[in-house]
C-alpha cells in the first residue's frame, strides 16, 4: 500500500517546525491557527521548500533525505497540490489549464469533476464552486500518487462551501490517494478527514479523528478549536466521586472527570440547555446571566450566556421567546464536562 512519510525539521519566524508523520490510501487534515506552519508542510512535501533536516518519501521513493543529499525537484515529485487561492491562468480556458499539467487525462478529468460543460471557459467566467474543481482536475492531471491541498475551501462564500465541501469529500473516497489537506476550520477538517492533526507552533499537539478530539481534547487550544466553551477554575474531590470546579468569579460546578488544581472545563455548545428557570432535571450544573447575544445557524440559534454559548433549535429559541438582554439560565451535566489542566 502507498503510503507517505514525513519527517521535518525548519526554522520558521518565531518557532520550529517538528513533526513526524505517516499516511496511506486516506485523507488527513491539518488543522490550527493561521502561521501554525500548516503551508510549510505541503511546501516541503512537493518540493517547494527545502527543509533544514528531514526525509520525504513515498511507497520507498524518496524525495528529500537532508542527511543523503537526496532534493528532488518539484516537477519530479508525483504529487498534485491544490493552492489556496487555486491559481488557474485567467488567459486560459477550463481544458487548457488542466492540460497544461497533463494534456492525456483531460476529458476524462472534466467529466469526474463535472466540469465538461465548462471546458472552453475561462476563469473570470467560473463560480468559486467551479474555480475549485478545475483546480483539483489540475492537480489530478499530473496522475500523482499523493495530492495535497491547501486551504480548498477557503475561498468560497458560506453557501457555497457546504456543498463544495460535500462534492470534495465524495471524490477524495474515490480517489483513495495519500491525501494531505491543511485548513484553519474545524468543520471542514471534520466533514473531508477520518484522522485530524492539530498544529500549534510547529509542533503536532493531537492527533485523532474528529469525535475523539471533540470528546478528548489534549489541551485548552484543541477544546476552543473544536468549539468547546472554556471556562477556568479551580478543581477539587467533590461529593459522589465528582470533581467541584470553582470557577474564576467563585460559581461551582461539577465534572465526571478526575483533576486537581487550575483547570480549563470545557462544555460543547450543543451539551447547553437553556430554560428561564433552574431546571428539575439530572443536570447538576446551572449558571444564570443575561442573554449577551443570538445569532442564527441554519435551522439552529447560538446563544451566549454569560460566559457560555449555547446552541439550541430555533424553534426551542421561539417557544422560549428569548431575547437579548434578558436573563434566563444554562444547564449542563457533569458528564458533559470535560477537564484539561491548565499551566
Amino acid at each position: 500500500m502507498d503510503a507517505l512519510h514525513v519527517s521535518l525539521v525548519h526554522p520558521l519566524r518565531s518557532f520550529r517546525l517538528e513533526l513526524e508523520l505517516e499516511l496511506g490510501r486516506e485523507t488527513v487534515a491539518f488543522v490550527g491557527p493561521s502561521g501554525a506552519g500548516k503551508t510549510s508542510v505541503l511546501r516541503a512535501i512537493a518540493g517547494l521548500l527545502r527543509p533544514e533536516l528531514g526525509r520525504v518519501a513515498l511507497d520507498g521513493e524518496t524525495w528529500f533525505d537532508s542527511r543523503a543529499g537526496i532534493d528532488v525537484p518539484p516537477e519530479r515529485r508525483s504529487v498534485g497540490l491544490v493552492f489556496q487561492e487555486y491559481a488557474l491562468f485567467p488567459h486560459m480556458t477550463v481544458a487548457e489549464n488542466v492540460a497544461y499539467a497533463g494534456p492525456q487525462r483531460v476529458d476524462e478529468l472534466l467529466e469526474l469533476l463535472a466540469i465538461a460543460s465548462l471546458r472552453d471557459a475561462r476563469p473570470g467566467e467560473l463560480s468559486g464552486g467551479e474555480r475549485q474543481r478545475v483546480a483539483v482536475a489540475r492537480a489530478l492531471a499530473r496522475d500523482p500518487a499523493a495530492l495535497l491541498l491547501d486551504e480548498p475551501l477557503a475561498a468560497l462564500d458560506a453557501h457555497t462551501r457546504a456543498r463544495v465541501r460535500a462534492e470534495l469529500g465524495d471524490l477524495l473516497d474515490r480517489l483513495r490517494l495519500p491525501t494531505l489537506l491543511v485548513t484553519h476550520d474545524f468543520q471542514d477538517a471534520a466533514a473531508l478527514a477520518p484522522r485530524v492533526g492539530v498544529l500549534v507552533d510547529g509542533r503536532i499537539v493531537q492527533v485523532g479523528s474528529p469525535a475523539e478530539l471533540v470528546a478528548t481534547p489534549a489541551s485548552p487550544f484543541v477544546a476552543d478549536f473544536t468549539g468547546g466553551n472554556l471556562l477556568r477554575g479551580v478543581a477539587r474531590p467533590g461529593g459522589g466521586g465528582l470533581t467541584e470546579v470553582t470557577l474564576d468569579g467563585g460559581v461551582r460546578i461539577f465534572s465526571t472527570d478526575r483533576l486537581d488544581g487550575h483547570v480549563g472545563a470545557i462544555v460543547y455548545p450543543w451539551e447547553v440547555a437553556v430554560a428561564r428557570e433552574v431546571p428539575v432535571d439530572s443536570a447538576q450544573n446551572h449558571l444564570a446571566a443575561p442573554i449577551a447575544s443570538m445569532v442564527p445557524v441554519a435551522n439552529r440559534v447560538r446563544v451566549r450566556i454569560g460566559p457560555l454559548t449555547a446552541e439550541i433549535t430555533a424553534s426551542s429559541a421561539e417557544r422560549l421567546a428569548l431575547r437579548p438582554g434578558e436573563h434566563v439560565v444554562a444547564s449542563f451535566k457533569a458528564t458533559g464536562t470535560r477537564l484539561v489542566p491548565l499551566s
